[in-house]
């Protein structure tokens, strides 16, 4: 009889349950990141093992939405990885200023800090007026926050460096209003966004879209996930479209639906056939 890992096993039971009370599928996420997250609500809660919080999964809902909210990646800043917004203004907003729409979609968005450092860019670039963005994450509750364009004033000092090593063109404090704990993003820079829930595991494609940002979420994904969110990407993007990835994140050479554009800042364009 082959050896079964009862852990693994006890794990697969957890997410099917999930699966099949609240519709998100976590399973073919990176094991070892779902295990993290799994035991760290194991100690929180002083449970024995798995089979224990599946028991209480399944009965109690409290302990649903805490597991939803440790699955659900919300790491963001604004203009985060510096470099790559950098990029995209030098490189990829020249081809963008050519169209007479703009759209674009901001997978994964989670509390909405790219989003407003998209919007900030385009404001620069004389674009937001003819841009739509379209800011999606499976998480309600992060996408609520991110509706609010609230920031902890603590975070602004590293995000106005951030901003200015991004090519920043003006002073960063021009886009909000603050009082003594939070920034508030000036309300016009939100009138092109557009927030929704979406999950890239099970919902598909909703539009054609000129760039799509996904970063830092396919770190996340098994490979079969990731070549599954690849293909929706490219059913999503208009020809020459754009994708940029985060910094550890890679398009494996049988997703051959893209090229490199600028290979060291992780972005990508839809190839023509």
């Amino acid at each position: 009889m082959p050896r079964i890992d009862k852990e693994e096993l006890e794990l697969e039971l957890l997410l099917l349950a999930v699966f099949r009370l609240s519709g998100y599928d976590f399973r073919q996420y990176m094991k070892s990141s779902i295990m993290r997250r799994v035991q760290n609500r194991l100690n929180q809660e002083r449970l024995p093992n798995i089979a224990s919080l599946t028991e209480r999964v399944i009965h109690d809902e409290t302990y649903m939405n805490k597991l939803l909210g440790d699955f659900s990646i919300n790491v963001t800043e604004m203009f985060r990885d510096p470099s790559f917004f950098k990029a995209f203004r030098e490189e990829v907003i020249p081809y963008l200023k050519e169209l007479p729409e703009i759209r674009i979609w901001h997978a994964g968005c989670s509390t909405g800090e790219e989003v407003y450092s998209m919007a900030i860019l385009l404001e620069e670039e004389g674009l937001r007026n003819r841009a739509k963005i379209y800011a999606t994450d499976m998480n309600e509750k992060v996408i609520t926050k991110a509706r609010k364009g609230m920031i902890p004033l603590q975070k602004m000092q590293s995000y106005t460096k951030n901003y200015m090593l991004a090519g920043g063109k003006r002073s960063f404090s021009e886009y909000y209003t603050a009082d003594c704990e939070y920034v508030y993003i000036n309300p016009h820079l939100l009138e092109a966004v557009v927030f929704a829930q979406h999950n890239l595991v099970i919902d598909r494609s909703f539009n054609e879209f000129h760039v799509i940002i996904c970063r830092n979420v396919l770190i996340y994904f098994n490979v079969s996930l990731q070549a599954r969110v690849l293909e929706l990407f490219n059913e999503s993007l208009s020809p020459n479209g754009f994708l940029g990835l985060g910094s550890k994140e890679s398009i494996r050479t049988e997703a051959n639906f893209f090229e490199d554009f600028n290979a060291k800042e992780k972005l990508f364009r839809k190839k023509v056939n």
